[in-house]
């Protein structure tokens, strides 16, 4: 070896000594381990890799070493993150580190601590969590606990709060209108674009100007344009910077839905008005109350009862055949809108059909044609989209079934036994105080979900605990300017993992969100026009909706507008009616694009400058739809008539194997040893299965095992005779 190159590996050891002394103060560097150094040119750890295994899960299980890195930013969720790429980095590279190395063979030979790999832990963690080097900055930016200060124009004032609270069709909601309409300027604010247009049309009517704002629509009376005093908007598009003398904030319970509860937190703190009117169910009026304390600001609690009552009827319906003019089936699936339907109109009898994806003017075509005495249609089948928005004129409800799925806290898809809110919201509907029935009545479909029904409805509603809150543009800005390498996706990720919230107040789900962001996130686009894009209301669950969504980003970062040519183009239009179900939820996948060309609109007005002519030919689409709506039982039997023998037309895709939805996650389901049903497996038996989705109860699968059996014994009885037969046949034969 000569001197040249003996100096420069002296000089390596030393420095490599410094280096471990400076990052890790407490290790002392036995001779040992610089013996081994020196010995061992390449820094292959001497120790297997079970043992290095086992050092690396200890430090894991160290609380200590998890409280210290919490204190640095890695909560448990990146500990556990960073800990998984730690321990692969290790066991995995052929070469460490010289100062890593050598703490872990000081480990091996009780020269140190584990604790002594903590120094090492966080600068791997840094290089996969950059924002570990700045988190007092980003814990900051993420700090929510106080979002009332989010609001200076509406705290420079000293609003009066009044809560109209009751149940449905108890008036809350018109008191609440009738000082809106009174006063010199108003804004309402509504959870539904079909709400939004009632109070627009109302109050034009009565002969106070008001203006229509929603994420698709704007519409002004002023013929030059000019904002009127009065405006009927949905909840997420109400200003919080312009004055009002009146605001009403409807369907306040909604300020805890998992998705969109930060719309209602936002209306609730940050309106710039006099007075706020706020209506909902009385299960708010606490939570409202506290929440108003840390604004300084007082509320007024005006309780309003039912105008006209509705019973519980003591016997299920039990058969289509028993329907009555003025009935309505709620059902929680469109398979069973669509079957339903089918099965009414082979009695001879005509329905309507109301669901969530129809167009809005479908929806009130549907509710007319049910309204109207005049014409034979007396029976509605209809899902819980009845609950808000329309006056329909029932009188009574019939619940198909009692389970409907959910997504969860978790954002997981789960069925579950409808809440004592929901239930109550949707029973409300029957004997409404504007229709011609005065008293309501409602039941169940099957006999075995009436008790059940029952019990659900004489429930205390939860109480609200909780408002939902959700990022702004620019915190998600703030991010990114500390972590300019990090996705859209990613930024959100943090920015939740990192925000604090007091016990008021959630972080509302933003799955949605993030499958918007990870789809395009390959399309070069600045952090403003990313987030818009993100925040759009579409349907994840069509592909169609989701490609139109990847194609219209896509031409955006082109710099090139989205033409009215380019839409019809691409949604191939003219379109004609349907002929089958499949065509009916194509179309209704259309208009879902073009709502998204007219919201993407109001906010790249540039970009998608042909407003106008898409509202124009949406317009004549919903009339297409209504045509298709109106035949929808032929488009049934079509479909029927056309699917392939052993599938199941309704269906919007094939199933092959389980149900996507577990059924470990399936909530108020009975459990095998309830049941009664001996191996009642509900990841593997079709019975459990039908069970679940409200197809069959558990006393009928039971009648059914037990005439399986019967059936199965005879059959078993009827071979062994056949057998004994054959057997004494033969030693007749032997005989002779």
């Amino acid at each position: 070896m000569g001197i040249p190159s003996l100096l420069g590996e002296t000089a390596h050891l030393a420095l490599f000594m410094l280096t471990s002394w400076l990052i890790c103060p407490v290790t002392t560097l036995c001779s040992k381990s610089i013996y081994n150094y020196e010995k061992m040119a390449n820094l292959q750890c001497t120790a297997p890799k079970d043992e290095l295994l086992k050092m690396l899960n200890k430090f894991y299980k160290r609380k200590e070493m998890q409280k210290i890195a919490a204190d640095q930013g890695l909560d448990a969720r990146l500990f556990h993150q960073a800990f998984i790429s730690f321990r692969k980095y290790v066991l995995e590279i052929s070469m460490l580190s010289a100062d890593l190395h050598i703490i872990f063979n000081d480990i091996c030979c009780g020269a140190g601590h584990i604790d002594d790999l903590y120094p090492y832990f966080m600068r791997h963690a840094k290089q996969i969590f950059p924002m570990l080097d700045c988190m007092e900055d980003l814990r900051k930016i993420s700090d929510l606990r106080v979002p009332a200060n989010w609001y200076p124009e509406a705290r420079a004032i000293q609003r009066k709060v009044i809560f109209h609270a009751g149940p449905t069709n108890s008036g809350k909601t018109h008191h609440a209108i009738q000082r809106y309409l009174a006063a010199k300027s108003g804004v309402y604010c509504g959870p539904l674009k079909l709400l939004a247009h009632e109070i627009f049309e109302k109050s034009n009517n009565a002969g106070v100007p008001c203006d229509l704002v929603t994420g698709e629509e704007r519409t002004f009376v002023d013929e030059e344009g000019r904002q009127a005093e009065h405006v009927a908007c949905t909840i997420e598009m109400c200003s919080v910077t312009t004055p009002y003398e009146v605001a009403v904030i409807d369907e306040i319970q909604m300020i805890r839905d998992i998705s969109r509860g930060w719309a209602w937190t936002r209306a609730l703190l940050g309106l710039c008005a006099e007075e706020i009117h706020v209506c909902g169910e009385p299960a708010a009026i606490n939570f409202v109350t506290e929440l108003m304390y840390t604004t300084g600001e007082e509320v007024e609690v005006r309780n309003y009862k039912r105008l006209t009552p509705f019973s519980i009827l003591d016997h299920a319906v039990e058969s289509l055949d028993n329907l009555r003019p003025g009935d309505c089936i709620v059902c929680f699936s469109k398979n069973d809108i669509y079957s339903i339907s089918r099965q009414i109109e082979i009695r001879g009898l005509e329905c309507a059909v109301i669901y969530g994806s129809l167009p809005p003017g479908t929806k009130l075509s549907q509710a007319k044609k049910f309204n109207d005495p005049e014409d034979p249609c007396k029976i509605l089948v209809a899902t819980d989209a009845i609950g808000m928005g329309l006056n329909l004129s029932i009188k009574r409800i019939i619940f198909n079934s009692l389970v409907k799925p959910n997504i969860n806290e978790k954002g997981e898809k789960e069925l579950d036994t409808i809440s004592t809110s929901q239930a109550l919201q949707i029973a409300g509907r029957a004997g409404r105080f504007s229709s011609i029935f005065k008293e309501g009545e409602v039941t169940t479909m099957h006999r075995d979900d009436l008790p059940i029904l029952k019990e659900i409805l004489s429930r205390n509603v939860d109480a609200i605990e909780t408002a939902g809150l959700h990022p702004t543009a620019e915190q998600i800005e703030m991010f990114a300017y500390h972590l300019p390498d990090a996705t859209l996706s990613n930024l959100i990720d943090i920015f939740v993992s990192l925000s604090q919230v007091d016990g008021m107040y959630f972080v509302c789900n933003i799955d949605d969100f993030k499958f918007l962001a990870d789809m395009i996130q390959h399309i070069p686009l600045n952090l403003r026009s990313r987030y818009v894009f993100c925040t759009a209301p579409i349907n994840k669950k069509q592909p169609f909706v989701c490609t139109s969504f990847l194609k219209f980003a896509r031409q955006f970062s082109r710099d090139e507008p989205l033409t009215f040519d380019w839409v019809c183009r691409h949604v191939s239009w003219p379109l004609v009616p349907p002929k089958n179900i499949k065509d009916l939820v194509h179309l209704e996948a259309v208009h879902d694009v073009l709502d998204l060309y007219l919201w993407l609109s109001y906010r790249f007005m540039d970009m998608f400058p042909d407003a106008n002519h898409v509202r124009e030919i949406q317009k004549e689409l919903d009339s297409i739809i209504q045509v298709g709506v109106r035949n929808i039982t032929r488009l049934i039997r079509a479909t029927e008539t056309n699917a392939p023998p052993g599938t199941n037309p309704l269906s919007n895709q094939r199933r092959l194997g389980p149900s996507p939805v577990s059924p470990r996650r399936v909530r108020g389901a009975p459990k095998a040893q309830d049941s009664g049903v001996e191996g009642w497996q509900l990841d593997k038996s079709l019975g459990s299965r039908l069970v679940q989705e409200g197809l069959l109860t558990p006393d009928l699968l039971r009648q059914l095992q037990k005439e399986w059996s019967k059936v199965h014994r005879q059959e078993e009885e009827g071979v062994k005779l056949v057998a004994g037969n054959n057997k004494t046949k033969g030693n007749k034969k032997k005989k002779k």
